[in-house]
């Protein structure tokens, strides 16, 4: 994997699955390509290298300074950018009667997130508690973790970190206040878990404040069904997701649109998930959590009772 080679250090991001998502895409020359989280374009550099069509495609994301990447990327190719949360951007895109033969959401916190230590997303560089993906948005962590009651900390920890101490943390968080920096919020969750283990005691903790603070798994639950839309006859669906909460959204949500039914709209083309094999693991190791499902369109638009062939 090369893709990323020219990007300076800031936003150097190694797109995971590159193999698998170009199998499962099957990119052919002249289709059209949806990325719903573009990144630092390394995946939607190499599909729109097999399929040469630039204009008809569109790359989003909702990070400011992945749009500045990909616009130097893409300068001139007449690629769409958008710089919008993915949901939003589905919702735009269906009102405009968009479909496209491929679509890509790799759900994942690109690295250069959790690598800028400012950004908040990182846990063991002081930074201010921020964790927005939107630098528009209002709601931050700190919003999240200074203003909510203690039910609704216990709520979030439990839901989106699957934290067993969530009761315990968020005590101590409202015991705390206020709170401004993530070396103080991560000091709370390693005095909940004393001792060694193999991730980091904050780990479960950022991840539900993260996902809080952007919504990820409410745009996701809606997101899934209008993709089904946005996809044309026989254009291919993958989704990368990087815990089990969204794969539980993903397998879902392809399932009840697939299956032996006459009005299926999806023939699932990943019975389980495909992950990262060893050796790319070693290469990446962000890629280790990572679960891709594929499917493809097969029903006919605008007739319920099409013979899906």
């Amino acid at each position: 994997m090369h893709q990323n080679k020219h990007q300076n250090k800031h936003t150097q991001h190694e797109p995971v699955l590159l193999e698998q998502v170009m199998h499962y895409l099957d990119p052919h020359v002249g289709e059209t390509y949806l990325d719903l989280t573009a990144g630092y374009g390394g995946h939607a550099r190499t599909v729109l290298g097999e399929t040469g069509n630039f204009t008809g495609s569109v790359l989003v994301d909702r990070d400011q300074n992945a749009l500045q990447a990909l616009r130097q990327l893409f300068a001139e190719t007449g690629v769409e950018l958008k710089w919008q949360a993915f949901l939003a951007a589905s919702q735009e895109l269906i009102t405009e009667g968009r479909q496209f033969d491929l679509i890509l959401a790799d759900l994942g916190v690109s690295s250069p997130h959790l690598n800028e230590g400012k950004r908040g997303f990182a846990i063991r560089e002081p930074a201010a508690l921020d964790m927005r993906m939107d630098q528009r948005q209002a709601l931050s962590a700190q919003d999240i973790v200074n203003d909510y009651s203690e039910t609704a900390l216990i709520d979030i920890l439990t839901r989106y970190g699957e934290e067993p101490k969530a009761k315990q943390i968020a005590h101590a968080i409202i015991q705390a206040r206020p709170l401004t920096t993530t070396d103080e919020l991560a000091a709370i969750a390693v005095h909940a878990w004393p001792g060694h283990s193999r991730i980091h005691p904050a780990t479960r903790t950022f991840q539900a404040l993260r996902i809080a603070v952007n919504d990820e798994l409410g745009q996701l639950e809606q997101a899934l069904p209008l993709w089904q839309q946005l996809i044309a006859p026989n254009g291919r669906l993958v989704v990368i997701s990087f815990h089990s909460l969204e794969d539980r959204l993903v397998k879902r949500a392809l399932a009840e649109a697939s299956g032996e039914r006459y009005d299926a709209e999806l023939r699932l083309l990943t019975k389980s998930p495909v992950t990262a094999t060893p050796a790319e693991i070693v290469l990446n190791p962000r890629a280790r959590s990572a679960k891709l499902r594929a499917a493809v369109k097969i029903k006919k638009e605008g007739n319920a009772y099409a013979d899906s062939g």
